[in-house]
């Protein structure tokens, strides 16, 4: 990883390579998302386990649940808050099949999927 950037305003330091994966993710808007590895694409840098990492460590100040798993499942353990921001947001899902744990849905990610070029364009 990247050198600790300067602490502002009395801020913990985060290494330049997480702050950068967290700008992606204050960039995505409600109602869309981006894979680990479509961020790690758009930063060219890094893979999706390390922005899994970064989101795992520092995420919990940003819209942390617009940055998925490319197969659509909900981020385990925070399934229910994730649900809600989704559907607050109106975020794409798909509904889960029965035999599905819990049968919480997924991301809908043909719909979801955000490619970075346009903020204003609708997900529907």
């Amino acid at each position: 990883m990247s050198e600790e950037s300067e602490p502002a305003d009395g801020l913990p330091a985060y290494p330049e390579y997480a702050e950068r994966v967290l700008e992606v993710a204050e960039l995505i808007p409600p109602g869309r998302v981006m894979t680990y590895g479509d961020v790690a694409e758009w930063l060219q840098e890094g893979g999706p386990r390390q922005v899994g990492r970064v989101m795992a460590l520092y995420g919990g100040g940003v819209p942390w649940w617009r940055v998925v798993r490319a197969d659509g499942a909900l981020l385990p353990g925070h399934e229910l808050r994730a649900l809600g921001h989704y559907r607050e947001e109106g975020t794409p899902l798909r509904d889960a099949p029965r035999s599905a744990e819990g049968h919480l849905p997924r991301l809908d990610m043909k719909r979801a999927r955000w490619d970075g070029r346009t903020r204003t364009e609708a997900h529907r």
